[in-house]
């Protein structure tokens, strides 16, 4: 079926994505003479800095993925649509989108594509059944489950091995993510858990931080990246460089040091955060354009955002190449605003902006309460400086006053107490991706119940012994 537009007579704009790029263009959009049609795969907006908040059990998933409809409820030339998108028809101007309900077909003449990224395994997609990556509300509750889950584990555990194997939790990638999830872990460790079990103690708990790059932070630079790693390693936290991972299964992972050596380490939760994969539209609007991709599968697109030979369409945050622009928040935010704002000089007979110019305003990662490190232009904080900046930054991104509250109130809870608003964990998060896989065609989103003599991962780490 095709979904009529809101006005027939107005310029149709669709907006592919929730995310930065997306939700950001609608909003520019807002008083300009168009109709909007919004289409993501999800009902909300992503906040993914703080996924990994999420997975630690500092905020509720409300808190950083607020509803995309509430966002932009006061917007009345905006059109919310849940499905996710299938075919691009550039000739027909055409989006075609798919949700439980069947498909539908959405006209356009003016699109911005901004459906984000997923996780890279570099090939290894297999590894994503044991170490699930940092790109979506699942995953975070997946990690959630998991590493609350092994602490529980290693309590009923009586072999020694066992014990060692589950409170052994490995991190893949040392930038932004893995940092910040390798000393979030560490601080549950060390910190918020350390009075709560009687048979083991947290504080023994392993974290290893892998990466095949020989920095951490590469691009924030030697000098925090070192400090950054010092402070991780303070913590405890081990830190392996020139270490290529080149095995994952459900009770370890294999990993090949820069100098040809083997290592198996013996680890049940494994968290993903080493590289990106852009979306698979991707692809296809280079197959129709003639344009370029690169490595990540990312689009090359002109000065101005838009696709070679289609100026009607524009590519925007983690989707688009160009100038070897980093995929961050703050490149969506600018390059949504700026494809709406072009969409508005056209349609009223102004001269169009000059080329997409990128306004860098820094890159900050924390490391653990009251520590982080930032770097801004020329300049360069670490501590609790950094940390400072680090949290009035994020705080002003959260959409909606209700959400900055709340996110205030559990970063109090966490950073000035030891405890941790969110530690509810079900057996579903742990083992319903692996459910859900193992169905393959035959699942069906409405059937009652899935695959329900199906065991969770943990607890057959935990019987092997």
């Amino acid at each position: 079926m095709t979904i009529p537009s809101n006005s027939s007579d107005r310029h149709q704009v669709v907006v592919i994505g929730s995310g930065f790029g997306g939700l950001f263009s609608t909003q520019k959009l807002k008083r300009a003479d168009v109709d909007v049609t919004l289409i993501a795969k999800t009902t909300h907006h992503l906040f993914q800095p703080l996924l990994y908040q999420l997975a630690t059990g500092i905020l509720s998933e409300g808190e950083i993925a607020p509803a995309t409809r509430e966002v932009l409820h006061a917007q009345r030339n905006a059109t919310v649509l849940l499905g996710d998108v299938t075919a691009i028809d550039l000739a027909g101007k055409t989006v075609t989108h798919r949700s439980v309900g069947g498909e539908s077909v959405t006209r356009y003449d003016s699109l911005i594509v901004s459906a984000g990224a997923g996780q890279s395994y570099f090939g290894n997609d297999e590894f994503a059944r044991h170490a699930p990556g940092m790109k979506s509300i699942d995953d975070a509750l997946e990690l959630r489950g998991r590493i609350f889950g092994s602490f529980e584990l290693a309590e009923l555990a009586t072999n020694p091995d066992e014990i060692e194997r589950l409170m052994t939790f490995v991190v893949v990638g040392a930038g932004p993510t893995g940092v910040e999830m390798a000393g979030q872990i560490a601080e549950l460790a060390h910190r918020t858990l350390r009075r709560d079990f009687r048979r083991i103690d947290p504080k023994n708990a392993r974290v290893i931080l892998l990466d095949f790059a020989p920095a951490v932070l590469g691009s924030f630079g030697e000098k925090l990246g070192e400090r950054a790693q010092n402070r991780l390693e303070k913590m405890g936290v081990e830190v392996r460089l020139g270490a290529k991972v080149v095995g994952v299964d459900a009770t370890g992972i294999d990993v090949q040091h820069h100098d040809g050596s083997q290592e198996r380490i013996e680890s049940v939760c494994k968290v993903w955060a080493a590289g990106v994969s852009a979306s698979p539209l991707g692809r296809m609007l280079a197959e129709q354009s003639g344009a370029g991709l690169d490595r990540a599968g990312r689009v090359e697109v002109n000065d101005d955002l838009t696709l070679p030979g289609h100026p009607e369409v524009f590519v925007v945050g983690d989707m688009m190449a160009l100038k070897q622009l980093p995929g961050v928040a703050q490149v969506a935010i600018q390059g949504g605003r700026y494809a709406a704002e072009q969409i508005i000089r056209r349609l009223t007979g102004r001269e169009p902006k000059g080329a997409f110019e990128y306004f860098d305003k820094g890159s900050m990662a924390t490391i653990s309460r009251f520590s982080a490190v930032a770097s801004v232009g020329k300049a360069q904080f670490s501590g609790f400086l950094a940390w400072v900046m680090w949290l009035a930054v994020h705080l002003v991104y959260i959409i909606g006053f209700k959400h900055r509250i709340t996110t205030l109130l559990h970063w109090a809870i966490s950073f000035l107490g030891r405890g941790r608003a969110e530690r509810v964990v079900t057996e579903q998060q742990v083992f319903a991706r692996t459910a859900i896989e193992d169905l393959g065609d035959e699942f069906n989103p409405e059937l009652p119940g899935i695959a329900a003599d199906r065991q969770p991962e943990l607890v057959t780490a935990h019987q092997r012994n």
